[in-house]
């Protein structure tokens, strides 16, 4: 399996053997990034602003998942479980849709904007034994870097990667991923360009923090 990071959460993953992509989030060009102009098999948004569901830039005629269920598409098993965007269940900016995507025996959580404080009992129950956590760390808009490791500590995954962050052109505005790393306890990290791993690579691995460049 391979991931790769596009800006905010939008990341492509792909099956191994390359024969399926599966995209997150697809934002629009008002954000100031250049929106990726790809083939996808599946697009999963987890809520409706434009920087999250911009899915008529997706290629192909994927199947397209906005909201919380079960489903199971081409061989690939997506759980979505309803969470909130702010700390007032809604109030203030709606709805969030946290995803758990098992691809190539992974289980991988991608949190959306999640804005919660802290992931609920039954969230967590859901999100039993999270292999690779896409978490957002910006703050402002979701879970800031502090609330972010808190969360972390609640799922306990092998692999965490950073997202919804300030980047160079991204006109929106949020904290760098260097609050982040500082709260976690983790020196300045070299960013990658993707990654690639099987099952087996996480298999007894401890806790680690990947950066991911465009």
């Amino acid at each position: 399996m391979t991931i790769s990071w596009y800006g905010q959460s939008c990341f492509k993953i792909t099956e191994q053997g390359g024969h399926l992509n599966l995209i997150t989030d697809p934002f629009d060009k008002s954000i100031g990034l250049t929106p990726p102009r790809i083939s996808a098999d599946i697009v999963i948004v987890t809520h409706s602003h434009h920087d999250h569901n911009n899915v008529s830039a997706i290629a192909g005629q994927p199947f397209i998942i906005n909201g919380p269920g079960e489903y199971e598409v081409k061989g690939i098993n997506i759980t979505g479980i309803p969470a909130f965007h702010d700390q007032k269940q809604g109030e203030e900016r709606g709805l969030n849709t946290i995803y758990l995507i098992e691809i190539d025996e992974i289980k991988i959580c991608h949190l959306g904007d999640l804005g919660q404080e802290k992931l609920t009992d039954e969230q967590i129950e859901q999100l039993n034994e999270v292999d690779i956590l896409l978490i957002p760390v910006g703050g402002v808009y979701t879970v800031d870097a502090g609330q972010a490791v808190e969360i972390i500590e609640q799922l306990e995954p092998h692999l965490v990667i950073p997202m919804h962050y300030k980047i160079p052109g991204l006109k929106i505005d949020l904290d760098g991923v260097e609050k982040f790393l500082k709260e976690m306890c983790v020196s300045q990290k070299t960013a990658i360009d993707k990654l690639t791993l099987k099952k087996k690579d996480l298999t007894d691995k401890e806790m680690e923090v990947v950066v991911m460049k465009l």
